[in-house]
Formats: C-alpha cells, structure tokens, sequence
C-alpha cells in the first residue's frame, strides 16, 4: 500500500478544547504516525503519515469528530517526507 504524508492546519474554536488530544487518540486508533501543535495564531497544525487509506481514514475521522469547533481547514502533502516512528503531541 502506498505511502501518503499529509500537512494539515485546522482554523475555528481548536485550541482549548481537547483537539490535539482527540487528535493523538484518533492517531493510535488509524496506527498513523507525526504530529500536532497549537500555532500562536490561534490555528492547530498537523502532520500525519502511514498508509494512504489510514491517514485519509485519520483525516476524515478527526474533521468528524471535531467538527463542531473547525471552520476551514488547509490539507496539503508533505514534501519530501519521512515517515515519524510515532505520533506526538508538540508543544
């Protein structure tokens, strides 16, 4: 199966609700790998990497989950990626 990297930025009411904690959980569950961090402009960032069908599995269940607090979101692939031995919470 190919692998897929993806950089996400989520905009809304994301910070200070358990997003990145919700994130990482979802992560586990998918076995996808990379990362998530609060931005200073108020937007949450995200790298996930794995399989190409469980991150878009990822992807589709955190946009799911934490639908009532995202307003627009930015999806773009990672150039040039290696893929993360896991998946962290970056402060």
């Amino acid at each position: 199966m190919p692998e897929s990297c993806r950089h996400i930025v989520f905009r809304g009411r994301v910070q200070g609700v358990g997003f990145r904690f919700t994130t990482s959980r979802i992560a586990a569950s998918h076995g996808v790998s990379g990362w998530v961090r609060n931005q200073p402009d108020g937007t949450v960032e995200l790298v996930a990497a794995g399989p190409a069908r469980a991150v878009r599995a990822f992807v589709d269940d955190v946009q799911e989950t934490m639908a009532g607090y995202i307003s627009s979101v930015d999806e773009s692939p990672c150039p040039g990626h290696e893929r993360p031995a896991s998946f962290e919470i970056r402060r």
